[in-house]
């Protein structure tokens, strides 16, 4: 009897285990939500492995969020493209029109006319997150903000964000612009692949603008070992969320928590999921770490139904309303007038290449600009193919092109992809495409391919 009722024990207690693990790896249980944050209908969290894209905690990890001054990673990353096409450089004026001065506080208080240079307006956005300069960097690129936020949109789908509409540059209220924990996890391990050099930014504590000391928001920069980044936000509806980037001993996490009642809270939490879960982590480095392609050409608008500039409503002061700073960790709530009248006019906004696109979906083909985050992504899957080895990013993006055409339907649901290695010093670019399911649709695929006279043979990732 004994006997017989330590083994129903045995069989309830490994039940129980292993009902408690699936619960931790869907994140649609409660008992995934920390006490702190039990009453809160804002909560999400993810913490994700950046050397393989593997989930290691989830919790209302999909579900819609207010993205806040999160949304300045996505500004960043736009930036930071441009910077790297050449058509921005670090001492690059950007323009404060009327409209970018008028937004509410945090910012640094520009006057109409005046301009910052391109390394000061992304010391500005990570540190202060500023929104007056948010918006400028969204008019210098897209022409107006409301353009701005569509091309965003359009770069979010591309990185595999399902879930995100951008309205606007800042993250500043407005109830179309959502995103999930999911979807800012891949948009942080997407900047740390694509920008490994700009993404040194992120770990700036201040900096000096114009005589003042600009201090940061992100106070897990130099308490946690290995935080290197990234984005702190809040606005009344979202509560205070926070990125974090962790490099600890080769391993890699990105970490996300949404809607805490405060930062101190939110951080304390955050704490705690480095803590528990990056020892987890793997310790994939060097050559076998993926890093994608980025994408040079000019960005398909996607057709969000958007205000025209001329009907876009101007921002109203903060006094007028509650809580609506983009920033809500400042250490005080008024505006820094730091800004000093320009010695000339501002330059004019340039108006970045922008190719309409007809329908909501991206246009058929390759994506460049997939990361390694694709396994994050819903697209990624357990397999892979590799069609070819090639000297240049830009010759591997037009194999995988003529692949694409060549094979038809067979590609629909795989994602092109570039990873890089080095052999005898010279560095070499993959041509792969990733998200198989099984071990046969990737054989399938390489079939049709080499009917095609493409070299192809299937990984398993």
């Amino acid at each position: 009897m004994r006997i017989a009722f330590r083994q129903a024990a045995s069989i309830l207690k490994k039940a129980a285990h292993a009902f408690l693990a699936l619960t931790v790896i869907t994140g649609c249980s409660t008992t995934n939500v920390p006490p702190a944050f039990a009453d809160s209908s804002k909560y999400a969290a993810i913490v994700v492995d950046a050397n393989t894209g593997k989930t290691l905690f989830s919790a209302n990890a999909d579900a819609g969020r207010y993205p806040a001054s999160l949304t300045k990673m996505m500004t960043l990353y736009m930036l930071f493209e441009a910077m790297r096409a050449g058509r921005v450089n670090k001492n690059t004026p950007i323009p404060v029109s009327a409209y970018a001065a008028a937004q509410p506080p945090t910012k640094l208080g520009f006057k109409p006319g005046q301009s910052i240079p391109a390394e000061a307006a992304i010391m500005a956005l990570i540190t202060r997150s500023a929104n007056d300069v948010a918006a400028a960097i969204g008019e210098y690129l897209g022409g107006s903000e409301q353009r701005f936020a569509q091309m965003m949109t359009a770069k979010a789908r591309r990185l595999g964000m399902k879930s995100t509409v951008f309205r606007n540059a800042s993250g500043l209220p407005d109830r179309s612009q959502r995103s999930t924990a999911r979807d800012m996890a891949i948009l942080g391990i997407a900047l740390r692949e694509h920008f490994p050099r700009e993404f040194a930014y992120f770990s700036t504590k201040s900096f000096v603008f114009r005589g003042k000391t600009i201090r940061g928001h992100n106070r897990l920069l130099g308490r946690i070992k290995g935080v290197d980044g990234i984005k702190t936000g809040y606005i009344r509806d979202s509560g205070y969320n926070l990125v974090s980037s962790v490099k600890d001993n080769g391993r890699k996490v990105v970490a996300v928590v949404m809607g805490g009642k405060s930062g101190a809270t939110r951080d304390a939490h955050m704490a705690e999921l480095i803590s528990k879960y990056l020892p987890r982590a793997s310790r994939r480095g060097g050559s076998n770490v993926l890093v994608a392609a980025r994408d040079t050409a000019p960005v398909p608008i996607m057709p969000v139904d958007l205000p025209i500039a001329r009907e876009a409503p101007v921002p109203v002061a903060r006094a007028d309303i509650e809580g609506i700073s983009g920033q809500g960790d400042a250490d005080d709530d008024m505006a820094m007038a730091l800004a000093e009248p320009a010695p000339r006019p501002a330059a004019a906004v340039a108006v970045a290449s922008i190719v309409p696109a007809r329908n909501a979906e991206l246009p058929d083909g390759v994506d460049p600009v997939t990361t390694s985050s694709a396994r994050l992504a819903a697209a990624s899957g357990g397999w892979a193919i590799q069609i070819g080895s090639l000297p240049s990013s830009d010759q591997a993006q037009a194999t995988l092109a003529k692949a694409a055409a060549k094979a038809g339907s067979t590609l629909s649901a795989a994602t092109a992809h570039t990873e890089t290695f080095e052999k005898n010093s010279t560095v070499f670019y993959r041509a792969r495409f990733v998200g198989f399911k099984t071990k046969t649709a990737a054989w399938n695929a390489c079939a049709v391919l080499k009917k095609q006279k493409f070299g192809c043979y299937a990984i398993a990732q």
